[in-house]
């Protein structure tokens, strides 16, 4: 039988009130409360990021503040930057490609909640993936909506909300955000 952590993180619904999952997110919530508190030239900063997101590659960095709800569902490429107060809502995995550039007040949903509501109700959810490729570049307040891929070397234009899966090599814009045009021509 699966745990609830397992349940999330395979797309299928799950109880965030299970002790577990409530663990999962107190210990980053206060991760990101010690974050939050710090700069990126603070002696301790690299540290609190590795906790918090295991794994990270040395080359990329998240600016404070930043916030999210578990940081091990978050799986950043090489050289990925991400500037001032991104929310990434991590029940499901967040990958992030190599060379990636985020810009400030972006954010990442992947929980829905379900559509009946009396369902609602309960303590439950699903999450769905988000996957942004190599190369890509998000302007400032840019949301990304759960089970969304942006594929590589996109651009999203600052401000767009992105709903449905965007081809490699696209500049996107938008509410909803749609293809402008290929980068490619």
């Amino acid at each position: 039988m699966k745990t609830e952590l397992e349940k999330m993180r395979n797309e299928e619904l799950y109880s965030f009130a299970d002790p577990q999952v409530i663990a999962s997110i107190t210990r980053s919530q206060k991760l990101c409360a010690q974050f939050r508190m710090m700069s990126i030239h603070d002696d301790n900063y690299r540290e609190i990021l590795e906790e918090l997101i295991p794994g990270i590659p040395k080359s990329s960095m998240i600016c404070p503040p930043f916030h999210c709800d578990h940081g091990t569902g978050i799986v950043l490429g090489e050289n990925v930057f991400i500037n001032y107060n991104a929310v990434m809502l991590d029940s499901a995995y967040i990958r992030i490609g190599k060379n990636t550039k985020i810009g400030p007040n972006c954010q990442f949903y992947t929980p829905n909640h379900p559509m009946d509501y009396m369902e609602r109700r309960k303590p439950q959810e699903t999450g769905h993936p988000i996957t942004i490729g190599e190369d890509c570049w998000l302007g400032g307040g840019v949301i990304v909506c759960p089970g969304v891929t942006i594929g590589n070397r996109c651009i999203i234009a600052a401000g767009s909300v992105v709903t449905k899966d965007i081809p490699d090599d696209s500049l996107a814009a938008g509410v909803p955000a749609v293809v402008k045009r290929n980068l490619k021509e």
